[in-house]
């Protein structure tokens, strides 16, 4: 794996570069309250946003809040998330996540990381969208496309998702985290893909480590 050695400079123009061309800060999930982004994150685990936001409307429709989802037919919710994948386990952790939330915590998402991570099926990827896009919190969001992008640029060179979010946390102030994220994630969604990716398209091709194995 590649590393830039923390270089501060190059740093510096990843981000400027990356954020200008991806302004966006917001999921691309949809929904209206932190409790429905906190379920649709959930549901996005080995499953697309675009997937995920044909699903949720019914789901949404169907159970409108905390305490109703608490109270679901397991079977009913199955059916409801069965294309986002793994849906035994979604539908159980929602559900569980739904009653905890009722019970220990007066029916609301919490908004630190540490009582988020606690949650059934809520890893520190969730948690950091959560109490970044909810209540205005600096958050490093890794999920796969964030792993793959950190790692071919040298910024985090491994592919384990708590060690990169480690290694971002400590190359970019924390006020640049949210913004660094959702720009790292949309460069990985549509440029540098997992398979293909369109390094002559890149903006940052002149200075990423990467290009060369790449497009060998």
């Amino acid at each position: 794996m590649v590393s830039i050695d923390n270089d501060r400079d190059y740093i510096e123009n990843t981000y400027r570069t990356l954020t200008a061309l991806w302004p966006d800060r917001q999921p691309q999930l949809s929904y209206s309250t932190c409790f429905e982004l906190l379920v649709a994150v959930m549901l996005s685990a080995q499953c697309t946003d675009d997937q995920v936001n044909k699903v949720t409307p019914a789901l949404f429709t169907t159970y409108p809040n905390l305490h109703s989802m608490a109270e679901a037919d397991i079977t009913e919710l199955e059916s409801l998330v069965r294309s986002t994948g793994f849906y035994h386990t979604k539908a159980a952790n929602i559900i569980a996540t739904s009653r905890m939330l009722k019970e220990r915590f007066d029916g609301k998402v919490p908004e630190n990381i540490d009582e988020l991570v606690c949650l059934p099926g809520v890893g520190r990827k969730t948690a950091n969208l959560v109490v970044s896009a909810c209540f205005g919190k600096p958050g490093i969001v890794v999920d796969t496309h964030v792993l793959r992008i950190a790692r071919r640029l040298g910024i985090a060179p491994t592919d384990d998702p708590a060690r990169s979010e480690r290694m971002i946390a400590a190359s970019i102030n924390p006020e640049r985290w949210t913004a660094f994220s959702h720009a790292l994630n949309r460069h990985g969604k549509f440029i540098c893909t997992a398979r293909k990716p369109k390094c002559q398209e890149c903006v940052l091709k002149a200075n990423c480590p990467s290009v060369d194995i790449l497009t060998t």
